[in-house]
């Protein structure tokens, strides 16, 4: 009789709100199924590698269904996950419950972390997570604002949501470093119906730089909303859903010259440590396969099961849990997303992942995402200048 097999479970969107960003991993999976058909352990052993995939259906509940069939009945010795404010603390809460390691990315580092403790009691050694910090985001936003002029007055569109809290705990002290003053007229309930409230306060608190962390629908209404009111900010930026293109709201995000977080592009100079993939070949595999344009989290997808491998092949005993969920805490490891060390986190169990500053810019067949600034990444080039709003 041969060795058992490993199978790296994942908890995908498929269907519901959140679909559109689970086609990167879904589509990396299917790649890596076809790519890597087994693992050679630390002890030299070949073992053969499958790979399970469930629906979160976008819903919490669905989540936790997905991660508990993947363990009991897919015999997952490990589980990846992205995406999902409410989805991600679901999946991690339950492979804490059920003590199987857990890998996720594409969600702020602090959220996670109260999520996590939300979801389940610490400590947490079954769950890890790589991403950057919101303090990340507002040191790469104040950067761009300060491209306009020093000082500048930024009113802030967040919701009343974990993330909109937390976006007000750490980008306050940020704009005050760097000289910048908030208007901030509170939190919106998601999806937004009436943002008049909102402009107003930020008109009448003269500010001509908008910060937020809208859904692509949200900030459409936004704008339309403040251009009635004769509120025309020289640059919006937005993080979260507004770091992907959305096609229905293309010609708003080009005109209103959005800024947003840049963490992944065809252009990042790094490669798989499975079978050496570049990002460019990765973002024209994608699209071929797919017929649709790339997605940052493409790059973090790809880096999700090179770490879960990674953990697989290093573990001492890759058939328990437990020895899988050592090895991705000890990991570092140069993968698509660039180098993820787990052993120097901000917290235990995270690899910070480190941003440039980017902006939607119109283009003859829509519009496309350019960085603008890259204090953080200096490896990754400026492709464009800063383009305020006329």
């Amino acid at each position: 009789m041969g060795p058992t097999p490993l199978c790296i479970g994942a908890v995908v969107p498929r269907t519901g709100r959140l679909s559109r960003l689970g086609d990167p991993l879904a589509f990396v999976i299917d790649r890596s199924a076809a790519g890597q058909a087994s693992v050679r352990g630390a002890d030299g052993r070949l073992r053969p590698l499958r790979f399970a995939v469930r629906d979160s259906r976008s819903d919490p509940a669905h989540a936790r269904e997905a991660v508990r069939g993947l363990v009991a009945e897919d015999g997952a010795d490990i589980v990846v996950a992205m995406a999902g404010t409410r989805v991600l603390p679901a999946v991690v809460g339950t492979c804490e419950e059920l003590r199987v390691p857990c890998l996720s990315t594409t969600f702020p580092w602090q959220a996670f972390a109260r999520g996590r403790a939300a979801a389940a009691d610490g400590p947490f050694p079954w769950s890890h997570h790589f991403a950057w910090g919101l303090d990340d985001i507002a040191e790469v936003f104040a950067e761009m604002w300060g491209l306009l002029g020093p000082g500048r007055t930024v009113g802030c569109l967040w919701n009343d949501d974990l993330q909109g809290r937390l976006l007000r705990e750490v980008f306050a002290p940020t704009a005050r470093e760097r000289g910048h003053t908030l208007v901030d007229p509170g939190g919106y309930a998601e999806p937004a119906t009436d943002l008049s409230a909102h402009v107003d306060r930020i008109l009448r608190g003269g500010a001509d730089v908008v910060t937020s962390a809208a859904t692509a629908d949200d900030l459409a209404l936004f704008i339309a909303q403040a251009r009635a009111a004769g509120l025309r900010p020289r640059l919006l930026t937005c993080s979260r859903w507004l770091a992907y293109p959305h096609t229905h709201a293309g010609a708003e995000l080009s005109r209103a010259r959005v800024a947003t977080l840049v963490y992944w592009t065809p252009r990042h100079p790094f490669r798989s440590s499975l079978d050496g993939t570049t990002a460019a070949e990765l973002a024209t595999a994608y699209e071929a396969a797919t017929g649709t344009p790339w997605l940052q989290p493409l790059g973090l997808a790809c880096a999700l099961v090179e770490v879960a491998h990674h953990a697989l092949a290093s573990a001492e005993d890759p058939g328990d849990r437990a020895s899988v969920a050592a090895a991705l805490s000890r990991t570092r490891l140069a993968t698509m997303a660039g180098t993820l060390d787990f052993t120097r986190g901000p917290a235990p169990g995270i690899a910070r992942v480190p941003l440039a500053g980017g902006q939607w810019h119109p283009t003859r067949d829509g519009h496309a995402l350019e960085v603008v600034t890259n204090t953080a990444v200096p490896e990754v080039a400026v492709t464009a200048d800063l383009a305020p709003a006329t």
